[in-house]
């Protein structure tokens, strides 16, 4: 198992994702290299006293930083010497099984499209991102790197999260619909209204669509959009997330009963938050791309840095990759059967 992390691209510095990397190494001893990848006088002045004493650390040097402000295809042409290229590089030339960074998401999704390339068939690569609810959790994809899609696009990101949900998640049969305005399957717009023809010629647990108030319901396991619906959602839940708990605490505070009710109920708050803290996710995993990419938080601290290695290290283990094109295969054959092979030209 070879992990190549961009350290460069975090708000707390690389010091802060080297400490999670080395929680991660005293975690999982089947992790056999991790390339710390950026400037060496940095990523050294970051190292504890004595470094790491760990075999398996590598430290590869890149100059250069594609920072947040960055176009990103024309920052990774120009910075040839960046931290996210150098570690891309990596998992092209074989040396790595797995990227992740915290870095630019459109500087990571470039390098994954550009330099490490897709899993053959696959047409566009796309944002899994893993929300949690009451007692399980749903996957929303595209959430964001595809901000204008083709139906056919969307069909693959069903067939991707499906594979993400079965054998990530453990749903045996991933219940996949598409993000709409109404359940009727005449509802949605050009897009969605194409998709939904193409995801029912698949080999899927396809409901149909769904709207927002679903996704918190338990109704569905996949949900899918293209990334400029799909963004402003994850955007939207996080958001609100932060606001319901302020909120709570705000109330909570108002008065000496109240304050005694809070303190009775701290374990099932501490539960709560436990359960929505995007830390345990550690980010969003890129599928589609000839080797695992995980997009982790900019504002990842160590024990979000850890869990990404984890989340990667068991995408890597579940041959994640090796399925999705297996799943692509199969579903681009049943689409061109099924005499809409237009479809896939016309959307590529």
């Amino acid at each position: 198992m070879r992990i190549a992390v961009d350290v460069m691209g975090g708000d707390h510095g690389c010091g802060v994702l080297i400490a999670g990397v080395k929680r991660a190494l005293a975690e999982d001893e089947k992790i056999t290299s991790i390339f710390l990848v950026g400037n060496k006088e940095k990523i050294h002045a970051a190292l504890p006293e004595g470094g790491f004493r760990d075999h398996r650390i590598k430290v590869v040097h890149a100059a250069e930083v594609v920072e947040m402000e960055d176009e990103p295809a024309l920052a990774l042409r120009k910075k040839k010497d960046s931290s996210i290229s150098r570690a891309a590089e990596l998992v092209s030339e074989g040396k790595a099984d797995a990227l992740i960074s915290v870095g630019n998401t459109g500087g990571i999704f470039a390098a994954g499209t550009f330099k490490i390339g897709r899993i053959p068939g696959v047409k566009r690569g796309c944002i899994a991102t893993v929300i949690p609810r009451h007692d399980s959790e749903f996957v929303l994809l595209d959430a964001g790197a595809n901000i204008e899609c083709k139906p056919f696009h969307l069909a693959q990101f069903a067939v991707m999260g499906n594979v993400y949900s079965r054998e990530i998640l453990k749903r045996k049969h991933p219940r996949v619909g598409i993000l709409s305005i109404g359940t009727e399957d005449s509802k949605g717009n050009a897009l969605t209204l194409e998709a939904f023809k193409l995801c029912q010629q698949l080999n899927l647990n396809f409901i149909g669509n769904v709207e927002g108030h679903d996704l918190f319901k338990d109704h569905v396991d996949v949900v899918v959009c293209d990334g400029f619906v799909g963004n402003v959602v994850l955007k939207t839940v996080e958001s609100l997330a932060v606001a319901m708990f302020s909120m709570i605490k705000r109330e909570l505070m108002h008065s000496t009963q109240r304050k005694l009710g809070a303190y009775l109920a701290k374990g099932a708050f501490q539960a709560i938050r436990r359960r929505m803290d995007p830390e345990v996710y550690g980010g969003a995993p890129m599928l589609g791309f000839n080797g695992v990419v995980f997009k982790g938080h900019a504002s990842a601290h160590e024990r979000a840095v850890a869990s990404a290695i984890r989340v990667t290290v068991n995408a890597v283990q579940n041959q994640i990759n090796q399925t999705i094109a297996c799943d692509i295969a199969a579903a681009n054959e049943l689409l061109a059967a099924a005499d809409v092979a237009d479809a896939i030209s016309a959307n590529s």
